[in-house]
């Protein structure tokens, strides 16, 4: 302070009150700008090219182990026991010297449902099969079966519980194991809801058919089986069917499976028809979109024996078609091809009634009171 002299001070004091301030002006702040790096463009290139080498290579060996390029011979027996799985396939492989990359291999069979192709038994490969080829030598029809094998016929119109107590009276595997697995196997279809823990997801899609199955196989593998014969009777020209239609995939079971249950096969297309106009009906015909079909009944009464009376007519159970409108909550029954396709092409009639006559076939009637003159005569048969 001793080298500021008084005037100085009164002169800058008096020259900030002009200013209309105290206190000292605000320095402008000046903020150091971060410079951005400039990336060296020739590194830049570099780096990119040497990535897309890489992964060119890698494409090149997945490509060449895919397609079984220049690998050194090899001929061999491999052995699929009940207990392996895909990744044990995958390692029996890989260890003979037919596939280079396991988790390849096993990402391509999830792609194309392998485990459920291939079978038990002893194969004869070679390192000049692909993967397709591979997979195709292990299929069940294929190889020297080192394990015992049972053939099962399972009828149309069987249901999840009676496939299952089939099966396991022919040593598939025991009841307990694959009902079970028919709750909580994680099955991959999308026509399977794997939410729900109910034996009833699976009614519906077990095909019936002829089968051969090992004795003690692995229960979710002896499901998959019907369920991928299934998936291709459900060829592309079916399921377009289904879309062009107002009602889903498993509507459309719904309704085979009633057809099943309700005919023996000679007027399904009528028995399709029925209840097509039944679902569509409002009032005008008198059915209000009621069913009345006693095998959804029964579906929920399993240990029911004789004929269905006034009182089981009363039970509360959404299967109970008497009591309410529209379609079941699922199938009630595993449905053959012919009774699919007929939910697909029902005859085009006037019918909302039937009955079955004393001559063993059913009799169509277009309005109630037809059908009442005909349960009044002598050939209805009851």
């Amino acid at each position: 302070m001793s080298n500021y002299r008084n005037q100085d001070t009164a002169s800058w004091d008096s020259r900030r009150v002009r200013e209309g301030t105290g206190s000292p002006a605000p320095q402008p702040e000046h903020r150091r700008r971060r410079r951005r790096r400039r990336v060296n463009p020739f590194l830049y290139i570099l780096f990119v090219l040497v990535v897309s080498a890489v992964l060119a290579g890698v494409g090149w060996l997945l490509i060449n182990d895919f397609c079984a390029f220049n690998k050194t011979p090899v001929e061999t027996a491999v052995e699929v026991t009940s207990d392996d799985d895909l990744g044990s396939i995958a390692d029996k492989l890989h260890d003979a010297g037919l596939v280079n990359y396991k988790w390849f291999f096993k990402l391509f069979g999830r792609v194309d449902k392998a485990e459920e192709k291939i079978g038990i038994g002893t194969y004869t490969l070679n390192s000049d099969m692909d993967y397709v080829a591979l997979i195709t030598a292990m299929h069940n029809s294929s190889g020297n079966l080192t394990a015992e094998t049972v053939r099962v016929t399972i009828p149309e119109g069987y249901t999840v519980e009676q496939t299952i107590a089939l099966l396991a009276s022919k040593g598939v595997n025991t009841e307990e194991a694959l009902t079970e697995a028919a709750k909580e196997y994680d099955f991959s279809y999308d026509f399977i809801d794997n939410n729900s823990h109910e034996l009833s997801r699976l009614e519906g899609y077990l095909f019936p058919d002829t089968y051969d199955f090992y004795v003690g196989e692995k229960p979710g593998s002896a499901l998959n089986r019907l369920l991928y014969n299934f998936s291709g009777k459900m060829d592309g020209e079916r399921m377009e069917k289904v879309e062009a239609s107002k009602y889903s995939l498993k509507q459309i079971i719904t309704i085979a499976s009633l057809i099943e249950k309700e005919t023996d096969g000679t007027d399904q297309a009528n028995i399709a028809s029925v209840i097509y106009n039944r679902l569509a009906d409002t009032g005008s015909h008198g059915t209000y979109g009621m069913l009345n079909i006693d095998a959804a009944l029964l579906y929920a009464l399993p240990d029911h024996e004789g004929s269905i009376t006034n009182e089981d007519k009363k039970m509360d159970s959404k299967y109970n078609l008497y009591k309410y409108a529209g379609l079941p909550p699922t199938p009630i029954a595993n449905p053959g091809i012919a009774a699919i396709d007929a939910a697909l092409n029902p005859a085009t009639t006037d019918y909302y009634y039937y009955a079955l006559g004393t001559d063993g076939r059913h009799h169509f009637s277009t309005t109630l009171q037809e059908h009442n003159n005909f349960l009044n005569s002598g050939s209805y048969g009851g």
